[in-house]
């Protein structure tokens, strides 16, 4: 019997990447929303126009609103797993995942922030008595950075400190909402785990220069609130410190985007009408540089603990020319997991105590995704 995938949010960057990563790797019924029609009957021949890909005819298109609940209940009912795209995360409820534990359908999602997170991990233990799997903060990062970590920690007898770092060239192959997604996360300082304490850290602070692979090098990253800040500490009981910084390319982004979060009043910064003309501006920025910048990702996680009595450092490196379709790649791993019964732990888990490594590094292996491993001197 085939398998019917919902993407919710699917006509934007993110979502019509992880319909193109199912298309390739699963035999899955792909069902699409947007909230506005599609001029073209046949969606996926437009997609596949938009971005030069082969969907093949699997992929159809439903006009849906989040806020149409007995439209969005009857879709859910209808699938066998729901992927939801529709960020910024920032403004979601829970709705799309209480209905799938309800209907008891497995849940997917790419959700980047701590409010989203903290929200869906409540229903956690509801969701075990329905026997859902619901694996949240798919994607790169969050996502594929949550099981590079897991790698990493298991390298040690005793996990000690987790520090990721982050770098996107220019727009990332990413749309407006990408963009929403990081002025809001400006906002408002966060409680990040340090030295066994939650301590509040600024957005935006405290520059760092990291030795990206190649082609980046030396770039500079800052502080800046991602779920995994919040839910590692919780995954990974011995780690003291948890550090989660993220930066742009070319380097002056970064220095604008410090602007943004420590200039800019914060009344300003809390507008909504700001927040999207930021994002436009910025967005109208990226598709300037990109032709020079390229749209790539690099993630590097590096992990400090003990083994054999000993402290060592251990780091993992990605880098991938397209961060839209590394994101893609990251979710339709695991949802083809879940299609093919490989992965089942039901609950409400982020990604790093849901996927094994042995399964991670094969669904990677599959996708062409390279991850380089190494111990560093202490």
């Amino acid at each position: 019997m085939t398998n019917r995938v919902l993407i919710l949010g699917g006509r934007g960057r993110i979502g019509s990447s992880v319909a193109q990563d199912l298309a390739t790797h699963t035999q899955a019924e792909i069902t699409i929303t947007g909230r506005s029609p599609v001029a073209e009957g046949d969606y996926a021949k437009w997609l596949s126009s938009k971005n030069n890909w082969n969907l093949g005819t699997n992929v159809q298109f439903l006009l849906l609103d989040l806020a149409e609940v007995d439209k969005l209940r009857e879709a859910i009912a209808n699938s066998d797993l729901i992927i939801h795209c529709a960020g910024p995360f920032h403004y979601r409820d829970t709705n799309v995942l209480q209905i799938c534990i309800e209907q008891g359908v497995n849940y997917l999602d790419v959700s980047d922030h701590r409010s989203y997170t903290s929200k869906a991990l409540e229903y956690n233990e509801k969701a075990v008595a329905a026997n859902v799997t619901a694996i949240i903060n798919t994607g790169i990062f969050p996502g594929i950075s949550n099981s590079m970590v897991r790698q990493c920690v298991e390298q040690f007898d005793k996990p000690e400190k987790i520090h990721l770092s982050y770098l996107v060239s220019g727009s990332g192959g990413a749309g407006i909402t990408v963009m929403r997604t990081t002025f809001l996360g400006l906002q408002h300082s966060f409680e990040a785990w340090i030295n066994g304490n939650w301590q509040l850290v600024k957005p935006y602070s405290d520059r760092e220069i990291i030795n990206f692979p190649a082609p980046y090098g030396r770039s500079g990253v800052y502080w800046f609130d991602m779920p995994e800040t919040f839910t590692m500490p919780h995954s990974f009981p011995s780690v003291k410190t948890v550090i989660t910084k993220f930066g742009s390319i070319p380097d002056f982004y970064n220095h604008l985007t410090w602007i943004a979060a420590h200039i800019f009043p914060k009344w300003l910064m809390q507008r909504r009408s700001t927040i999207e003309f930021l994002s436009h501006v910025s967005h109208f920025m990226t598709d300037v540089t990109n032709p020079f910048t390229g749209i790539g990702v690099a993630v590097r996680a590096e992990v400090t603990g003990m083994k054999d009595g000993k402290t060592g450092i251990y780091c993992a490196n990605l880098v991938y020319a397209n961060t839209a379709l590394a994101s893609g790649c990251g979710t339709g791993s695991i949802a083809q997991l879940l299609l093919e019964g490989k992965l089942q732990k039901p609950g409400v888990l982020p990604v790093e105590e849901a996927l094994t490594t042995d399964l991670f590094i094969q669904t990677m292996a599959s996708r062409g995704i390279e991850i380089n491993h190494n111990w560093l001197e202490n």
